[in-house]
């Protein structure tokens, strides 16, 4: 079985749940002052990166329901005075639209992917596990913290990344993920981390 055959039979909707639990987790020890820290992310203050995944959960939660077409829907997140809390508020949100009966063979439309055409949402589910890991990396990263996704998290989010495209249209400026990155070891939280466009030693 190849790897987007078995993203496409698989269930992630736990995985994803402990995804964001880790990322919430992170999110929490975010006080006022750190907000304005620079990211691995290079065009994101931890404001930004913050509200960039509110939006995604936004987005993602949208698309499951049907209504993810418009950009608009993913660029609309708030932190509010509470980053926390709308972090919290947007994981419940995206997790309850998952839930729904049916959703895993339901059409995603994922406007930031691609535009035009849906994806299984099987495999969209999947696109959000890696994306709240890997920003849930940033967040530590940021604030000097260790990132400890289990090794199940890990080796999933690997899977997906193995099918994002690394050509220089889809790393471009803007993209979801920056071009591949050396990997400082052989470790899979390491090669996750690089081939999405991070330094793990960043």
């Amino acid at each position: 079985m190849d790897v987007l055959t078995e993203l496409l039979a698989s269930d992630f909707r736990d995985l994803d749940r402990r995804a964001l639990d880790l990322f919430a987790a992170l999110a929490a020890k975010v006080g006022p002052a750190d907000l304005a820290r620079p990211t691995p992310c290079p065009d994101w203050t931890l404001h930004g990166l913050l509200r960039h995944q509110v939006g995604q959960d936004e987005g993602f939660a949208a698309a499951a329901r049907g209504g993810g077409e418009p950009l608009a829907v993913w660029r609309g997140g708030s932190l509010g005075d509470d980053p926390h809390a709308a972090v919290v508020a947007s994981g419940r949100l995206v997790t309850g639209a998952f839930a729904e009966d049916g959703v895993l063979t339901r059409g995603f439309a994922l406007p930031e992917v691609r535009t035009g055409g849906t994806f299984p949402g099987a495999l969209a589910i999947s696109f959000h596990v890696v994306d709240v890991v890997v920003h849930a990396w940033d967040v530590a990263a940021t604030l000097g913290l260790p990132w400890e996704p289990d090794d199940e998290l890990v080796e999933a989010s690997l899977k997906i990344a193995r099918i994002v495209p690394d050509d220089a249209g889809s790393r471009r400026p803007g993209a979801a993920f920056a071009p591949p990155v050396a990997a400082g070891g052989r470790e899979p939280r390491d090669v996750l981390l690089a081939r999405l466009g991070r330094d793990p030693a960043w």
